[in-house]
């Protein structure tokens, strides 16, 4: 059974920066991807990271954003900069073809 636990999350203020962190027992060479889901709306793609390393942004967040993995240690990152309110969210990651069962989650909040 594949876990993923997510961490990172928290409180900042307009325009400061968090880093996520997804630990996940599977393949390192996975596509995998960070997803959000913010109060009354529903779960959305955030980025993604293939096998070859080629990542995507959703267009809220490019620019500010960076998805990165290391292979080693099984973990995938999100970079998050120049938050806004509108980051504000439980972040998740997942499988981008192949979804798992989903994790707790992180709990990022950008007061302004």
């Amino acid at each position: 059974q594949v876990q993923l636990v997510e961490s990172g999350g928290g409180l900042v203020q307009v325009g400061g920066s968090l880093r996520l962190s997804c630990a996940a027992s599977i393949s390192s060479t996975v596509a995998m991807a960070w997803y959000r889901q913010a109060p009354g709306k529903q779960r959305e793609l955030v980025a993604r990271i293939l096998e070859s390393g080629s990542t995507n942004y959703a267009d809220s967040v490019k620019g500010r954003f960076t998805i990165s993995r290391d292979s080693a240690k099984k973990i995938i990152y999100l970079q998050m900069n120049s938050l806004i309110p509108e980051d504000t969210a439980v972040y998740y990651c997942n499988g981008f073809y192949n979804r798992y069962d989903w994790g707790q989650g992180t709990q990022v909040t950008v007061s302004s």
